[in-house]
């Protein structure tokens, strides 16, 4: 529980939710058992009805981890999509690979390795989705980096913006997170004030935002 929701919420929203193939649950008790964090099951519902209503041709992803929210999008998207990818840390991206090796997606999917503020500066193609769930303190900066590639009418996810609930209360807050929760807070202001844009910020997960671009 991420104090975004009451608990009794969250499970019954959980319980709803069909469950996923093999390879996917395989991956899941791997997040559980070394502590990688994914996506949380209600957000990758919503990732994947999102994905279905907006049947994108091009998805940037900025944060692989395991490639599980990677593969997440590809089996939404029937394999239709291009998934450009980006992750910085190497034991990650060898995992990703070899679990996206063992789809039917894997020519769909291509992962730059790097960090994200570096990597952003040297694409070369427009998306029609991007779903942000890297370096939570860096989320303005990528926003801005990632809109230039957005085609208009496209979508922005981005993931973990309540961060346990301390964006939205200073009584959660921890210390050492404060600069992270100054930043997410500043984030959603611009977000939902910047024009040309429309944001929605929904208490699912640990809090997720959606930008639609009107331009």
């Amino acid at each position: 529980m991420n104090q975004i929701n009451e608990e009794y919420i969250e499970d019954y929203i959980r319980s709803l939710l069909p469950k996923n193939n093999q390879n996917l649950q395989i991956m899941e008790k791997y997040a559980s058992d070394y502590h990688v964090p994914i996506v949380q099951p209600e957000v990758a519902q919503l990732l994947k009805l999102l994905l279905k209503m907006k049947k994108p041709k091009n998805i940037l992803e900025v944060g692989t981890a395991i490639g599980y929210s990677t593969l997440i999008m590809a089996e939404a998207t029937e394999g239709k999509a291009n998934i450009t990818t980006i992750e910085r840390r190497k034991d990650m991206i060898e995992l990703a690979i070899e679990n996206i090796s063992n789809t039917i997606y894997k020519d769909n999917i291509e992962i730059l390795e790097g960090n994200a503020e570096d990597v952003l500066l040297t694409l070369d193609k427009k998306y029609d989705f991007i779903f942000l769930d890297a370096a939570k303190g860096q989320y303005m900066d990528f926003f801005n980096k990632c809109i230039k590639y957005l085609n208009s009418d496209g979508i922005i996810v981005s993931d973990n913006v309540l961060y346990k609930g301390m964006v939205a209360t200073d009584t959660l807050v921890v210390r050492r997170k404060k600069t992270i929760v100054k930043r997410l807070r500043a984030f959603l202001q611009y977000i939902n004030q910047i024009e040309g844009y429309t944001s929605s910020t929904i208490p699912i997960g640990d809090g997720v935002a959606i930008t639609y671009r009107e331009e």
